[in-house]
């Protein structure tokens, strides 16, 4: 059972709070009784009125706050007398934002400097950043905006002058969450044809609880500067299809613009720079004015170094999502 004592009194701020991932983690942060405060930062007035609705907390922990990470002088005062902010909020449709690039640009990359930028100024300990699998080698917008957000967050480091840290989790599709192909499918049984872009493609499969460990193990263990990726389970997409909607025909329609063949979660040139863990992989910064050995120490105990030209991703990974696994995930989210 995980310790959350590093969480005592500690006041979290979750921006994208009424997101998939936002509403699923503070669901989870209400069940650890140590948490002093927890606030959900999001645009959308209308999911934080049902999220207030549904949310039943006796020690009334939870407050709200209309605002977006465009609007920088908003997230300052949010983040007045905030410990932790975790980032999730982003925009994330990957076909969506390859005929909308510039909002992406505003959101994922200048919304992620406001992010850094407030913290700093209100002298937030820790913030960590969500990022996603295509933000390695990305090939579409959405990745390529979530490495911008990496960078900016490995380098918020340098300006924080050791009060702020500043690190990122990277992971693949969490089964279940809203606009994922899992859950379009569940809400599509009856189809009498699913779509698929192409019978090679696979990906990596987590479910919320995963996403939620991994996010735990580095606010505990973050010194500012890592990355931290999960080993995760992978999957072809067309095996996904072929138990979540078993009697649907599959009709190949081509790769849409902006896809991979494969994911990928840790590069060749990350890899020369990280260690193994036994459930995870961290990257370690490059730069000698974030990197130091002495702060290192703790994670590194027990840690492997990486073999040459190792790289993870879906097509070589030897973890394999099987079908009772993802059927239990599912039968939990529905």
């Amino acid at each position: 059972m995980q310790n959350f004592s590093f969480l005592n009194e500690k006041t979290i701020l979750v921006t994208g709070g009424t997101g998939s991932f936002g509403r699923a983690f503070v669901d989870k942060l209400l069940s650890i009784p140590e948490i002093k405060k927890i606030i959900v930062f999001s645009r959308d007035e209308f999911k934080q009125g049902v999220m207030q609705k549904e949310i039943n907390d006796p020690k009334d922990r939870v407050r709200f706050f209309l605002g977006d990470v465009r609007d920088l002088p908003r997230l300052e005062r949010a983040f007045h007398g905030v410990d932790i902010v975790v980032h999730a909020a982003a925009l994330k449709q990957v076909p969506t934002l390859e005929y909308n690039p510039f909002e992406a640009v505003k959101t994922n990359i200048l919304g992620s400097q406001n992010v850094i930028e407030a913290a700093i100024d209100q002298g937030v300990k820790k913030v960590l950043l969500i990022s996603t699998d295509k933000a390695a080698q990305p090939v579409n917008l959405y990745g390529s905006t979530k490495l911008c957000a990496e960078k900016l967050f490995i380098a918020g480091n340098v300006y924080a002058d050791r009060i702020s840290k500043f690190s990122c989790v990277r992971y693949g599709n969490v089964i279940g969450s809203r606009g994922s192909i899992v859950e379009h499918l569940l809400k599509n049984k009856d189809n009498p044809v699913v779509h698929i872009t192409d019978e090679r493609m696979t990906r990596f499969w987590i479910n919320f609880d995963q996403a939620f460990s991994v996010v735990f193990f580095a606010l505990q263990n973050m010194e500012g500067g890592e990355l931290f990726i999960p080993k995760a389970p992978a999957m072809k997409v067309s095996d996904l299809f072929d138990i979540v909607s078993p009697k649907s025909k599959k009709e190949v329609i081509g790769i849409r613009p902006g896809e991979k063949i494969h994911e990928v979660l840790l590069t060749v040139e990350e890899a020369r720079h990280s260690i193994e863990l036994k459930n995870y992989y961290v990257v370690l910064p490059e730069d000698k004015n974030i990197h130091n050995e002495k702060k290192w120490q703790k994670i590194k105990k027990g840690s492997k170094i990486l073999p040459k030209d190792f790289y993870y991703s879906s097509d070589n990974n030897p973890q394999i999502l099987t079908e009772k696994d993802l059927l239990q995930v599912i039968k939990k989210f529905q």
